[in-house]
């Protein structure tokens, strides 16, 4: 699965929330921008990598990939509203994992630039560090994309019983 079948997907959804609540022709990227950052928090806690206070452990790993599939629907969602999804990016890196923190903030920060400035470089960054992140997780490619397709048919589901 290519990332412009991903796109597709999330269009598909996206087009089936925006009929079913009449917002065909509102300018949402705000609100997804703001999904997004509650949802990276989300991840954020269910990694519980920055609770240095707390002996718990991180919440186990489907549902770590969960949250972080959420932070993805947004992502290409955010992509497709500001016309993305034409461009071909790479979601492989050669790059290193990070501190899990580190990470995390580098990802607030990229979706704020790309708030700024709206531009294709900075909806890559974002990407290519979000993935980052999840390899940094422990997720390839293939279980993140598994999860999407799974998470997706959720979401459509959601959608028609009146989420």
């Amino acid at each position: 699965m290519t990332l412009t079948e991903w796109f597709a997907m999330q269009h598909e959804l996206d087009q089936y929330i925006e009929r079913e609540h009449g917002l065909e022709n509102e300018d949402l990227v705000e609100k997804k921008i703001l999904a997004l950052l509650v949802e990276i928090g989300e991840l954020a806690n269910e990694t519980r990598c920055f609770k240095f206070w707390s002996k718990k452990p991180a919440s186990e790993t489907d549902i770590i990939l969960e949250e972080f599939v959420d932070g993805v629907h947004f992502i290409l969602s955010i992509g497709l509203e500001l016309s993305f999804s034409e461009r071909d990016i790479s979601l492989v890196s050669t790059e290193g994992n990070e501190d899990l923190v580190q990470s995390f903030i580098k990802i607030y920060h990229l979706i704020g630039e790309l708030r700024l400035h709206r531009s294709a470089e900075s909806f890559e960054e974002l990407l290519r560090q979000y993935f980052i992140l999840g390899q940094s997780l422990g997720f390839s490619i293939d279980d993140v994309q598994s999860a999407y397709k799974a998470k997706n048919e959720v979401n459509f589901k959601r959608q028609q019983e009146g989420y």
